[in-house]
């Protein structure tokens, strides 16, 4: 989960790849760094900590660099371990993204032919390998061979200092082309290029990309491929702060221009998700991570509700790992960024077995895309901050749109729910003019170090998101159960140091989460219940977060606004880095 950036073109490098490395910063922020290629030299800079200031960097006057923010995997953060890395001779540079699995092997086999390590990392034997076979090759055919030794997951650039060229490839780690007039781009992600251009080439795994300043050549098994050039549908502005202290504040303000651009394109009747994909469909698998992970829970209790289809969720990691006995006609994979690594994994093991495969991503061209049968986008737009927000919500409106054109139930009930997702960005909005109520709130809890979070229904999986969220960004230990789970052993955390968010619905749980409500009173822990505006609870709670009332179905949506909310204001009352949380990245392209 690193970001890395390639330059070639008529600005300055050093500038053009710092600032493409701070819009990537939500990929990796332990240590950084640059090497600039400037006549028969490489002129290079690392540093531990943060990206500092496109102004502070004076490398060089040159056109031609490769750039990197890292999140350690392979070796801790220090400016030795930090990209980029060096052949022995200092002429090759290269930034990496993966894991190579086989790096052991073949940094034993260089020091054994003299090769000299500085690095714990497992990308230093890359510009080894390139310098090796150039003894007998020239840089490009070098590259060439070295993607033959590789094993794991990678996208690396390399750097030749003296040759008006980058060479680089992609395999299971995300790595585009931005096209610009007279430049040429490569990062792992849109938002690095989208200062200079919006014309994207999304590599696909096995590519092997040779740039110069006259464009690119992209080789696939050796032979010339073209890859058509895509408009992202995203502007600078999407990935900037816009006056917000934080990106996720801004990305929770966003939600219902989200909820409003994805209920308009897929309730158009010439681009509404096809229901011919869906026919036959017995029962479906959901494999996700993390936030998408919550979303699919919520998607099995709507398809249940809706179509009657039995779903099951599964964690990809641990699905990739220990895969029960399938039997299902459709697997959902759920990954914002479309190179979750583990879900990836999971939809092609889907697919060797003959299954559908159906993708829910953020970002058009992203891996997953290619994975599956059918996509269906959220329309969310890039989102920066590592803790998902916006994209969640994205995520629920699209499983609900699935959910109902599944759906069995009579048609005026289905226009019904409809016509309340409809109305769904004016109740966001009247949770986000209720914010300073939530940091109100927010004071009152910040200061302490435990929080459970409960819910019954399709509100446990809310709860679930809500503690994540909290956790993530404030640091605070927040766990997530079902509410009539507590009794089962949880109940012995409780007390006046311990206090719940009970995420409550007025739905068919609503009676028995009364009940859970006055067990945990009984142990003198506060209660925080989140539930719509129309439903009596102060007797039940020491302090309520009111949500518009909505049918109780739609309950996930208001309910994850208002704790979003809540877990940033925790978060920024303490002092957190919130946009980029210790030891998390955006991005999780390793297993």
């Amino acid at each position: 989960m690193c970001g890395i950036v390639g330059y070639i073109g008529f600005r300055r490098a050093d500038r053009v790849i710092v600032s493409s490395l701070k819009r990537l910063e939500y990929r990796g922020y332990d240590s950084w760094g640059l090497a600039i290629s400037d006549g028969g030299e490489l002129k290079v800079f690392k540093r531990v900590g943060g990206i500092g200031s496109v102004d502070d960097i004076n490398l060089a006057d040159s056109g031609i660099g490769v750039g990197h923010t890292r999140w350690a995997t392979h070796g801790k953060p220090s400016e030795v371990n930090a990209h980029p890395h060096m052949d022995c001779s200092g002429k090759i540079a290269v930034v990496h993204n993966g894991i190579i699995s086989n790096f052991q092997i073949l940094r034993e086999e260089l020091e054994r032919n003299g090769h000299e390590f500085r690095s714990e990392t497992d990308t230093e034997v890359i510009p080894h390998l390139i310098e090796e076979y150039m003894k007998s090759r020239d840089f490009e055919k070098a590259v060439f061979k070295v993607v033959d030794e590789l094993e794991g997951s990678y996208a690396f650039v390399a750097v030749h200092a003296g040759e008006d060229k980058l060479v680089a490839c992609r395999y299971k780690s995300p790595l585009i082309l931005g096209v610009g007039d007279g430049e040429i781009f490569l990062a792992s992600d849109v938002p690095a290029v989208l200062e200079y251009t919006n014309r994207v080439v999304y590599l696909e795994d096995g590519d092997v990309v040779i740039v110069d300043k006259n464009g690119f050549e992209i080789y696939s098994n050796g032979k010339r491929v073209e890859r058509k050039a895509e408009l992202v549908p995203w502007s600078i502005e999407d990935a900037e702060k816009g006056g917000y202290e934080h990106f996720m504040l801004k990305e929770i303000h966003e939600n219902p221009r989200v909820v409003e651009d994805t209920l308009i394109e897929y309730l158009r009747d010439d681009i509404e998700i096809d229901a011919g994909f869906f026919a036959g469909i017995s029962d479906i698998l959901i494999v996700a991570c993390g936030t998408s992970y919550h979303a699919g829970l919520v998607g099995k209790y709507l398809i249940e509700k809706f179509a009657g289809i039995p779903v099951r969720v599964e964690y990809a990691s641990e699905f990739n790992y220990h895969p029960p006995p399938l039997s299902r006609t459709l697997v959902i994979g759920i990954t914002q960024s479309g190179e979750t690594a583990d879900t990836l994994e999971a939809m092609r093991r889907g697919k060797k077995l003959g299954m559908k495969i159906l993708a829910i991503t953020n970002v058009l061209g992203s891996t997953a895309t290619r994975v599956a049968d059918y996509t269906v986008y959220t329309r969310a737009g890039p989102e920066i901050g590592v803790a998902a927000t916006k994209t969640f919500i994205a995520q629920l409106i699209v499983l609900y749109l699935i959910a109902l054109k599944l759906s069995a139930v009579p048609k005026r009930e289905l226009e019904e729910i409809l016509d309340q997702l409809r109305l769904m960005p004016q109740k966001i909005r009247q949770i986000l003019d209720r914010e300073d109520e939530i940091l109100s709130l927010a004071r009152r809890y910040a200061g302490y170090e435990n929080i459970m979070y409960v819910g019954r229904g399709i509100g446990y999986p809310v709860a679930l998101e809500g503690a994540l969220k909290l956790k993530e960004i404030s640091y605070i230990h927040a766990e997530g159960y079902p509410a009539g789970e507590l009794k089962h052993g949880p109940f012995a955390l409780l007390g006046e140091k311990t206090p719940v968010v009970a995420c409550v619905v007025k739905d068919e749980t609503f009676e028995s989460m009364l009940g859970n409500l006055k067990e945990i009173k009984a142990r003198d822990s506060k209660i925080i219940a989140v539930c719509d505006e129309d439903v009596e609870i102060e007797a039940f709670a020491d302090d309520v977060i009111r949500t518009p009332a909505i049918d109780p179905i739609l309950a996930p949506i208001t309910h994850s606004v208002a704790l979003q909310l809540f877990a940033y204001h925790v978060a920024r009352l303490r002092g957190c880095e919130i946009d980029k949380p210790r030891n998390l990245a955006k991005s999780v392209t390793v297993e």
